[in-house]
């Protein structure tokens, strides 16, 4: 009987086990259930946000970059709220690139800036045919020179005549946009060329601005280039509505981009209705752009970008000139503003054999439509002391409208300036204004000229701090000759050393610099680091969060480059490029103080004159004792990398480059020999290590063959350099 109970309660004990698993193994099956439902819900809502996006950018590069829409406008804003709804319900959905992102940024606070990957460059101008025709002359003379004996030493590209590519040039804001892998991630503004303001929260607002690129074959970084401007039909309306609320209107098309680009609110951007037309590239990793300018144009459209209509391919100085009529011609018309055309070789293997000067490329020029001119009144003229001690004459006008602004002041630039224009005060003058150029007075309208005008007179003593006005011989400026002791001078300096091109020092602009110098809080460059937050607060305007913010900036400049630091010093005849070539040279500021007249010859960009201007600097001491100062209140300039001997094994060897290379440009064969510590000359003597010769070459390969250099052909090169 015991064995039977047993039995029943094994039975019984395996039975409830079964039921257990079971119910365990359909819990587990109904959980797997719910994932793979959860799963399936959301894949599919990821696939119906990558359809809107698609869709909506779709029909946003129709409407705005195409101008041929495809959706009336309630169709396409019932889609984009169909995606905002699903992005407010998963906003761990939302991606930089979608539709929806365009506007919705808090407010910033301030701007921060951001370095170009690619520098943006300035362009050269040209004011009349003759500009132009001698543009193409000095790049025509730099592909093809021709030696005593009229044979070619170098030899222009098939390309003749030369090939332009040719556009409007837009009265807009540069910008340059960065694209990571297809998605926008940075919008700044051109700054100083180097560095620039971030805005990018303001460029995901202007509709013709792609946020994720179109098409195939998209590089995993791409920096596009292009002018931001208010078309016409949008500035009326701006400044219409303006008027009727009683607020202050905006002077021109230009101004009212630039304001718009900058609001701190990408909300208020977004109400300007601002757009964009692409003209070139930057940085490109990814992708092989086309070998022409115009084409890479052409590429840029098919990755989605807007670009400008109105551009054209054209051939030789003759075509360029054709192009600027054409359009000027039309120029009311446009739906833009524009203020000249931009001509560029279109072929960028000769823009790399061309090079660059400076901070602008050779082989680009703006041509200007003709300077707008008005009539007024000469009341005054007045001395203005620069920092380097000019008196430049300023004439003080009854107030006329020029080119989009009301001018009170211009410029006559110099006495020689007014002999020859023989200017007198009280004159009736025609003002000038081009552009961005600083007004001036063009000519005197002599049949108005009353009998009581007086002649303008240069002062024999400064305006300022009253010290003798000297004027050197071979020189068209008189100088004040009170130095660092004349206040204007002083205030100048100050402004030099804070501008962005030197040391950058956000929120010291001129106005504060001449409060602060007013106040007597600062006297010369050094003081500046001596400001304490609760003397700068008591300043008119300004509150304990921007005293804050420029001692920050103040404590954040303290580390420039030795080239900003040179630069920041303000030497006579230094500017940028002299700047880092001394630093490249020298790589010690000591060593640089310490350079005499000959050695300083040995680096590019410094001539005599340059040479005598900076010794003269370093030899005077209140200059090296404001260095001093600034050393040691923390000033610390950034030395250039230190490179090794084994990295220069070129040193001491000089080069001539001849003929045309097939692979290699001129430029950039010059480059790298440099790199390598070589010197690249332009003509063969007996120190010359060796000609490199490429195809055509001319009488340089003659003379090194009768002195015995030595020659290297392209390859022979291409070893040299490995």
């Amino acid at each position: 009987m015991r064995c039977i109970n047993d039995i029943y309660v094994i039975e019984f004990c395996v039975g409830y086990t079964l039921f257990i698993f079971f119910i365990t193994l359909m819990f587990f099956r109904l959980i797997q259930y719910c994932d793979q439902m959860t799963t399936k819900h959301d894949q599919n809502l990821i696939q119906q946000l990558e359809q809107l996006h698609k869709t909506l950018h779709f029909h946003n590069h129709r409407y705005y970059v195409l101008d041929d829409p495809e959706l009336p406008d309630s169709e396409y804003d019932k889609l984009l709220r169909e995606l905002q709804a699903i992005e407010a319900q998963h906003p761990e959905l939302i991606t930089p690139d979608s539709p929806s992102q365009r506007v919705g940024a808090p407010p910033l606070s301030e701007f921060t800036q951001v370095t170009h990957l690619l520098p943006m460059l300035s362009l050269g101008n040209a004011f009349n045919e003759e500009e132009v025709m001698a543009f193409e002359k000095r790049l025509l003379d730099r592909l093809t020179v021709t030696d005593d004996n009229g044979s070619s030493d170098e030899a222009i590209p098939e390309a003749t005549p030369l090939e332009y590519a040719v556009e409007p040039k837009l009265d807009g804001l540069a910008v340059s946009l960065l694209y990571e892998n297809g998605v926008l991630v940075q919008g700044a503004t051109r700054g100083d060329g180097e560095t620039g303001e971030n805005i990018t929260e303001n460029v995901r607002t202007i509709n013709s601005i792609p946020l994720k690129l179109t098409g195939d074959n998209i590089p995993t970084t791409l920096e596009v280039r292009g002018e931001i401007y208010m078309p016409k039909a949008s500035f009326e309306a701006l400044n219409a509505k303006a008027r009727e609320q009683g607020e202050k209107t905006f002077v021109n098309p230009r101004n009212a981009a630039a304001g718009s680009i900058r609001q701190l609110d990408s909300k208020i951007t977004a109400s300007r209705n601002l757009a964009m037309y692409c003209y070139a590239t930057g940085r490109v990793v990814g992708f092989e752009m086309p070998k022409k300018h115009s084409e890479s144009l052409q590429q840029l459209a098919k990755w989605g970008f807007r670009i400008c209509p109105d551009s054209k391919v054209v051939n030789g100085a003759k075509g360029c000139l054709e192009y600027f009529e054409e359009i000027g011609a039309k120029r009311d018309e446009l739906s833009y503003d524009i203020d000249g055309v931009v001509f560029k070789i279109n072929s960028f293997e000769l823009q790399q054999q061309l090079g660059f000067v400076s901070r602008a490329p050779r082989w680009a020029i703006a041509h200007k439509f003709p300077a707008q001119e008005e009539m007024t009144l000469l009341k005054d003229v007045e001395f203005q002391v620069g920092r380097t001690g000019a008196l430049t004459p300023v004439a003080r006008l009854e107030p006329v409208f020029v080119g989009g602004v009301t001018v009170t002041n211009a410029t006559l630039h110099n006495m020689d300036e007014i002999e020859r224009k023989d200017v007198r005060i009280g004159d009736t003058v025609i003002v000038r204004r081009a552009g961005d150029v600083i007004p001036e007075v063009a000519r005197v309208v002599n049949s108005k000229r009353p009998s009581d005008v007086k002649h303008i007179v240069m002062p024999s003593q400064c305006p300022v701090c009253e010290s003798s006005v000297i004027q050197i011989e071979g020189e068209a400026v008189s100088r004040c000759s009170g130095g660092l002791i004349c206040p204007a001078q002083q205030k100048q300096a100050i402004k030099h050393f804070a501008s962005r091109k030197a040391l950058d020092i956000d929120g010291l602009g001129d106005k504060l610099v001449e409060q602060l110098f007013d106040e007597n809080l600062i006297k010369n460059i050094s003081d500046l680091y001596s400001l304490k937050s609760s003397q700068l607060s008591q300043l008119e305007r300004m509150g304990e969060k921007s005293a804050e913010n420029l001692i920050a900036a103040l404590e954040a400049s303290k580390t420039p480059t030795l080239a900003r630091f040179i630069y920041s010093m303000g030497i006579r005849e230094v500017g940028e490029t002299t700047a880092k070539s001394l630093a490249n040279h020298y790589r010690s500021l000591e060593a640089i103080k310490q350079a005499d007249e000959e050695s300083l010859q040995q680096v590019n960009d410094v001539g005599p004159i340059v040479a005598s201007h900076i010794v003269s600097f370093f030899k005077q001491q209140h200059n090296n004792q404001i260095i001093e100062a600034l050393i040691n209140s923390g000033v610390s300039p950034i030395l250039p990398a230190k490179i090794s001997e084994d990295a220069l094994p070129l040193t001491g060897k000089t080069y001539v480059i001849t003929g045309t290379l097939s692979d290699i440009g001129r430029s950039e064969a010059k480059s790298q020999l440099e790199a390598l510590g070589a010197k690249v000359s332009g003509s063969v003597s007996k120190n010359t290590t060796a000609l490199i010769a490429g195809e055509k070459a001319g009488s340089k390969l003659t003379k090194a063959q009768n002195l015995g250099v030595e020659v290297l052909d392209e390859e022979g090169m291409k070893k040299l350099l490995k």
